[in-house]
């Protein structure tokens, strides 16, 4: 069966590489190792693809883009690590995305209908969710999780072992030191919470009694004098059981570096 794809001459494709259906592959393009692309997938010119990589379907990505390279980590062996992306990805010039460690999740991974700016970098081990946003020159350190729909403007720099929840955002030029709890919105260098992800509440249309709960949760933990164990129980005596609520609380539960403020 015909693959009907369109690959420069210039293009170099090791003979391991596994091409789907309708891939498009731009000029003076490397590709080699242990990568599989999915179908419907375009590649611009200059980029260097290598290592454990799997590529899934409808992904556009532009020129000089790298993905598979080891991870800038003194420690690292060789070891057969991964990186797994989905579906739907824009990948913009200039993007780095490295693979993981065997001693941390031995992949890095990127989920479907995402946004990668130019020179925005992805490092090992991160383990990033659906429909983000990275915007020019943010800069992911190692073993970051970031959940779905989380906007991260440009020039951002978040710190290693951060964990970044759902419709957060992170505004222009600051620094994440601290895990961000789901619908927050903080600024600054260390960044501060500046108040609720409105915008991102209105953009996935989340029901209003819904933002209602959000709000109280807010004033608990940011807007009282209690702790964060204290604003835990609190929230869990006196928040109606929302999916989304079940979802923040949870994320403070599970917060390892402390939660901004």
């Amino acid at each position: 069966m015909l693959k009907n794809n369109k690959i420069d001459d210039t293009a170099i494709i090791s003979d391991s590489v596994q091409l789907g259906e309708n891939i498009e592959i731009g000029p003076y393009t490397i590709i080699e190792g242990d990568v599989e692309i999915g179908d419907n997938t375009t590649i611009g010119a200059n980029c260097h693809l290598q290592g454990w990589t799997k590529i899934g379907k409808n992904n556009v990505i532009d020129n000089y883009v790298t993905i598979g390279f080891p991870p800038q980590n003194i420690e690292y062996d060789g070891s057969k690590t991964y990186v797994i992306i989905g579906d739907n990805n824009k990948i913009s010039e200039y993007v780095t995305i490295h693979r993981g460690t065997a001693e941390g999740r031995g992949e890095t991974r990127i989920g479907d209908n995402n946004t990668f700016k130019l020179y925005s970098h992805v490092a090992h081990d991160c383990n990033l969710g659906n429909n983000i946003t990275l915007d020019n020159y943010v800069n992911l350190a190692g073993h970051i999780t970031i959940y779905n729909d989380v906007y991260i403007e440009r020039m951002v720099g978040v710190h290693q072992f951060v964990k970044i929840g759902n419709l957060s955002r992170i505004e222009a030029h600051s620094k994440l030191i601290k895990d961000l709890p789901p619908y927050i919105i903080v600024n600054g260098h260390p960044a501060q919470v500046v108040g609720i992800n409105e915008v991102g509440l209105n953009d996935k249309d989340i029901d209003p009694d819904v933002r209602d709960e959000i709000r109280k949760a807010y004033h608990i933990l940011y807007e009282s004098d209690l702790n964060i164990s204290q604003a835990i129980e609190k929230l869990e005596k006196v928040s109606k059981s929302f999916k989304e609520i079940k979802d923040f609380i949870s994320f403070l539960k599970n917060s390892n570096r402390g939660i901004c403020r």
